[in-house]
């Protein structure tokens, strides 16, 4: 699963990394969890590509109650086409959230120790996402969203099983082309990323809560022990 990620760079960077038309307006995240508002980006239907907040948890449009988004912050790839929570959202409402890292756990004994991956040069990627509108009966509005997983790769494997699926940059035209509904062509888009463009390192457990956000949670733990 992935569920906690980074975003640290700069405005400008993430406009070129996703040809945004403007600058956003975006304060760096170093610990960023379920149910906050995340970076994502979408494209209208002049393939134009917007930079957005939205809530992490997708809560789909049918759905009664919204704390079903906290039970899905993430879609399996291998069924997403299939399952009710996302087939919809996976036809017709893709994006990708924008980040530069991500931490998963691994089960040492009697502690999980958290370790943080991030591309070599620690450049920007958009993991592969599902975007959904929801309207409360009272006429609330939410959009929300969900990162697909796959398949651990070599290096992922002895951390964990699975993987949020990052997307190469030449993929993100067709992945947010909403005209795009061939469930084959895009799944084809959410296999594995290349272990060897993969860092990974163990980081400090005070990444576990939400609540501490600093350059310190992607600090290598050695370097925080010297």
């Amino acid at each position: 699963m992935c569920g906690r990620f980074t975003l640290t760079q700069s405005a400008e960077a993430i406009a070129t990394a996703f040809g945004l038309d403007e600058v956003p307006t975006f304060v760096p995240g170093y610990n960023i969890a379920p149910s906050q508002p995340v970076p994502v980006i979408r494209a209208d239907v002049n393939q134009h590509h917007r930079f957005d907040y939205l809530y992490w948890g997708l809560i789909p449009s049918w759905a009664k109650d919204p704390a079903i988004g906290s039970r899905l912050i993430n879609a399996r790839s291998e069924t997403v086409a299939e399952k009710p929570s996302f087939r919809t959202a996976f036809k017709r409402r893709r994006c990708l959230i924008a980040a530069d890292g991500f931490y998963e756990w691994q089960r040492q004994k009697d502690k999980r120790q958290p370790f943080y991956f991030h591309l070599d040069n620690h450049r920007i990627f958009g993991f592969a996402g599902l975007w959904e509108h929801w309207q409360s009966p009272s006429g609330d509005e939410l959009q929300t969203c969900t990162i697909l997983t796959t398949e651990a790769n070599e290096q992922m494997q002895p951390i964990h099983d699975r993987m949020p699926a990052i997307l190469h940059p030449r993929d993100y035209a067709v992945w947010l082309d909403p005209a795009m509904q061939t469930s084959d062509q895009l799944l084809k888009l959410l296999h594995p990323y290349e272990a060897s463009e993969l860092t990974c390192y163990p980081v400090s457990p005070q990444v576990n809560s939400p609540r501490n956000d600093s350059p310190a949670c992607i600090a290598p733990l050695n370097c925080l022990d010297s």
